[in-house]
């Protein structure tokens, strides 16, 4: 694989990564702010299919929508049907609009479930990609 697809790839783990952080602080915050979980816990999502798609040289244009992506990394590795089981497509389209005023009303143990299913999908992915996300 060339150097600079690698590094492209460990650049969007590791904002992934940061975007889990996020959530894990905010969650665990004294006062946590939903719309925050929410929208870091699908921005993590989007991220780490986004490097999977790009370690594979894939086009996936602009987009948030995490079933989308699925598709495209399902046409890779059939797979990635998996995340359909642990609904991490649901993140989308609340994890972008809920930073609207819309009237979404979730709960703090909705958005954590949110947070769950981001580190399974870090957890898949990570699997499925053969780098070193560590090395430098």
């Amino acid at each position: 694989m060339k150097k600079e697809i690698t590094e492209k790839v460990k650049e969007w783990i590791k904002k992934a990564d940061n975007d889990l952080k996020t959530c894990k602080k905010e969650l665990n915050s004294e006062d946590p702010i939903i719309e925050t979980i929410a929208f870091h816990a699908q921005q993590a999502v989007e991220k780490y299919l986004k490097a999977f798609l790009t370690y594979h040289n894939t086009p996936f244009g602009k987009t948030h929508n995490i079933a989308l992506l699925i598709e495209k990394c399902k046409k890779l590795n059939k797979e990635f049907e998996y995340l359909y089981e642990i609904e991490a497509d649901k993140l989308y389209p609340i994890g972008i609009t809920i930073r609207y005023p819309y009237p979404y009303d979730l709960t703090l143990e909705e958005v954590a479930e949110f947070v769950k299913i981001a580190e399974k999908v870090r957890d898949f992915v990570l699997k499925k990609l053969n780098i070193d996300e560590n090395k430098n």
